[in-house]
């Protein structure tokens, strides 16, 4: 499936613990507007063609980070992938292993990555 210009993408990798809880239902609600797609990380660093070339095209790209591993930054930046935006769950607050998932903090999160960019890649 091909992205319509201006379509921002979102990737994220989903820990068991935490804040990925809060982060996928973070990006869906990013998502809803229409502006932007959320996609696995594990593509990107598998390198899947579809979600590489929509990456790749995005008008911008928001990685995810819920700790300090960035892992999604490492994976974008092994793809090729550079300038792309950040939003660092834990200097906002967010706890690895001690977030719970609640409607408050999905807000948080869709509001503070919402504004962000276009492409969303999720590190959890």
């Amino acid at each position: 499936m091909q992205l319509r210009p201006g379509t921002e993408v979102r990737v994220s990798v989903l820990g068991g613990v935490g804040c990925g809880r809060v982060v996928r239902p973070g990006g869906t609600a990013m998502s809803k507007d229409g502006t932007g797609k959320m996609y696995c990380l594990a593509g990107i660093g598998w390198r899947v063609d579809a979600i590489m070339a929509n990456t790749r095209g995005a008008a911008r790209v928001l990685a995810i980070h819920g700790c300090a591993q960035e892992c999604a930054r490492r994976t974008l930046e092994l793809a090729g992938f550079s300038g792309f935006e950040h939003l660092k769950l834990w200097e906002m607050g967010f706890k690895k292993g001690e977030t719970l998932l609640t409607p408050e903090r999905i807000r948080v999160v869709a509001d503070a990555g919402g504004g962000c960019c276009p492409a969303v890649l999720w590190d959890i």
